[in-house]
């Protein structure tokens, strides 16, 4: 009786902390290893992927988002490949709004995470000082307008950023909107190529990945160009 009460010391909740993150981290690195090399590998083969997804019937696309929820929350496995399976799939429209969907509440759940634990849920998995060395996410007065235009340029790496957005003062609904419109230019140069390659139109497709390459390529130099601005300006 004289125990329930008792509240947690500082240290105590530290080793929670430590522990939980721990489980993750670990939890992370297995999903990484033993689901996101075969899923980058099952997606990267869309015959293959037609196939499951006719297979699946009406779970389909609930199953794809997920893929696509898996995808961002482990930050390392790449999304393009996923991104033009669904355009194969789905058709460019169906398969653009099922990522859109799914980076959406995989982003939302990074948000989350982030902010309960905090730093440390980040530098389990990426150089805090990376983040520091990104000045745009410093710019409290046009963090939004930044941000947004980070993730509107393909090419930059956005699920690794999601992580960084919530060590912000970025509000969730803020964050929700920018997720959710940001991220559509980037998925449709891939979906729309997908779509194509589907239907047989092979020139076409070519030419969209080519452009998408293209696009992609700006959109890291830009990305590259308002790090170095913001660099310039504190120094």
């Amino acid at each position: 009786m004289g125990n329930r009460g008792r509240r947690l010391t500082e240290r105590e909740k530290r080793w929670i902390v430590g522990l939980g993150l721990g489980l993750f981290l670990v939890l992370f690195v297995l999903v990484a290893w033993y689901a996101g090399r075969p899923l980058v590998a099952f997606a990267s083969e869309p015959e293959r992927f037609q196939q499951w997804v006719d297979s699946q019937g009406l779970l389909a696309p609930v199953l794809f988002m997920g893929m696509v929820i898996l995808q961002v929350v482990v930050a390392v496995i790449p999304g393009e490949p996923l991104e033009i399976a669904a355009g194969y799939a789905f058709g460019a429209l169906e398969g653009t709004v099922l990522c859109v969907l799914g980076t959406l509440i995989g982003g939302v759940l990074v948000f989350l995470l982030v902010r309960r634990f905090g730093a440390q849920a980040v530098e389990v998995f990426f150089d805090l000082e990376k983040f520091r060395s990104l000045r745009f996410f410093q710019d409290r007065r046009r963090l939004t307008f930044w941000v947004f235009l980070v993730f509107f340029l393909p090419g930059t790496p956005k699920d690794v950023l999601c992580y960084f957005v919530g060590l912000t003062d970025m509000r969730l609904r803020t964050w929700i909107l920018v997720s959710a419109v940001a991220r559509i230019p980037s998925i449709i140069t891939s979906t729309v190529g997908g779509s194509a390659l589907g239907m047989g139109e092979y020139a076409f497709a070519a030419i969209a990945f080519l452009a998408a390459l293209a696009i992609s390529g700006l959109g890291l130099l830009a990305y590259r160009a308002i790090c170095r601005f913001h660099e310039r300006r504190e120094s």
